[in-house]
């Protein structure tokens, strides 16, 4: 019985995809609340302060640490105990937001592609990561509290239809450093935003789109999931992508052909001063990261010399991205670091060694050559790229991508005063003596609504 009734509701859930991939939406897991009402003092959007003067005051500009990665995990489902370290490096430096995409988080075979989206494998990955960005605020918690007091700060996490499993940020034992402040799911592909708690208040408009280019040109095997906020008065759009695959010489369109559909069909909502980008090129620091497929048009034999000389200058000259940047077609003015590690695709399960190059008989024929597969690039001034590399996890026949960015943030003197004096220990005086609400309890209780 139950699977006639999966069967009869299967065109349903087919016909649902198809039209919700189109849509801007502000539907997406968060650790808080995304109010696009907003905090009147600390909004993109400041018709609400009462003097001009604060209102046409002057702009100073900030700048903040930006980590993004990209990858492709095969379908394989993370243990708990999964390292993060080798990606996040958080022992070594802290950025002030993280950006993680991934792809092929669950297979994609027909069930996956069709019907309803399972996102127990997305709320694993965000448990991860988010135990990993805060490893060290609990350790330095539990030295200092006693556990009367630990039990005294519980996180103000969503809840999704009475059930609060599905939250990146469970009930916690201390207050966190780095909160979920978007996590959008589509089939295989997941993009993950994590931001310091101290600027929360500040990131402001977040919005998803996502866009299926997949089977019959729509549904989500394929495509990208981007997600758009304003920090203080800065658009940032980020773009999580998984496009076509095959290595057969012209494949390369197809891959042109789902940037131009992600181009055109991603949107987001205006707001409601009506100011706000609508579509992805339209923001003014837009990073573009993912499984993008692009090969390197070589005989196999030669590109498996190459990369054993490890001469990347020259494989790169024939690397279709590298080719797609320099042409300025459907990547015109985009920009990527210069590349200075091994090809990230395809390895040998739990293997150094690239795929075909371990294999005998049958399995021999199946050989891919080496490519770089797994890429980020940028769009926009006001980025500056300090770090690209790639990180040596086994879990996968990809290898992770990471890279730092330096943003450039457009940040109001009058709001930045008010940054200034919550973050102050003079504030903590204030609010200590007349009983103000902390920082955390005036977001929480001032963003009521939530909708998954």
């Amino acid at each position: 019985m139950t699977g006639k009734l999966v069967e009869f509701m299967w065109p349903a859930l087919v016909a649902n995809k198809i039209l919700n991939k189109r849509l801007g939406s502000s539907n997406f897991i968060a650790d808080y609340p995304s109010n696009n009402t907003d905090i009147p003092l600390l909004g993109h959007d400041q018709s609400s302060l009462s003097s001009k003067s604060i209102l046409n005051d002057h702009k100073d500009t900030d700048k903040y640490k930006i980590f993004v990665s990209t990858w492709n995990v095969g379908g394989i489902a993370p243990d708990e105990g999964l390292n993060m370290e080798d990606l996040l490096e958080t022992s070594n430096n802290s950025c002030d937001i993280y950006v993680l995409g991934f792809q092929e988080i669950v297979p994609l075979k027909a069930s996956n592609v069709l019907g309803y989206e399972n996102n127990k494998i997305s709320t694993k990955w965000n448990s991860i990561i988010g135990k990993a960005l805060n490893k060290s605020t609990h350790h330095s918690f539990r030295d200092d509290k006693k556990e009367e007091d630990v039990k005294n700060n519980i996180c103000c996490n969503n809840k999704e239809a009475g059930n609060n499993n599905n939250n990146p940020g469970q009930q916690c034992e201390a207050p966190q450093d780095f909160e979920c402040i978007i996590s959008k799911q589509m089939v295989g592909i997941l993009i993950s935003v994590w931001a310091k708690r101290e600027l929360r208040p500040f990131i402001q408009h977040s919005s998803v789109s996502r866009v299926g280019c997949g089977i019959m040109g729509c549904l989500g095997n394929k495509g990208s999931v981007s997600v758009r906020f304003v920090l203080h008065e800065t658009s940032f759009c980020f773009v999580c992508c998984h496009l076509a695959s095959g290595g057969r010489e012209g494949d390369e369109k197809h891959r042109n052909s789902n940037v131009a559909e992600i181009f055109s069909r991603s949107s987001f909502p205006r707001g409601p001063m009506l100011d706000l980008p609508r579509k992805i090129l339209d923001h003014e620091h837009v990073i573009l990261l993912g499984d993008l497929n692009y090969r390197i048009s070589l005989p196999e034999e030669t590109t498996r010399l190459v990369v054993e000389n490890e001469d990347w200058d020259s494989l790169l000259e024939y690397d279709q991205l590298t080719m797609e940047l320099m042409r300025g077609n459907m990547l015109k003015g985009w920009h990527e670091g210069a590349i200075k590690f091994a090809p990230t695709y395809k390895y040998c399960p739990n293997s150094d060694m690239y795929y075909g190059c371990c294999y005998q008989g049958k399995n021999a024929a199946k050989k891919r050559a080496p490519a770089w597969c797994d890429r980020i690039i940028w769009f926009g001034n006001g980025l500056k790229q300090i770090q690209y590399a790639r990180c040596e996890s086994k879990l996968s026949d990809h290898r992770p991508v990471k890279t730092l960015f330096i943003a450039q943030v457009r940040v109001s003197s009058a709001l930045k005063c008010f940054q200034s004096l919550f973050l102050s220990e003079r504030f903590e005086q204030i609010k200590t003596h007349f009983g103000l609400l902390s920082n955390d309890e005036f977001v929480c209780k001032k963003q009521l609504s939530f909708r998954l």
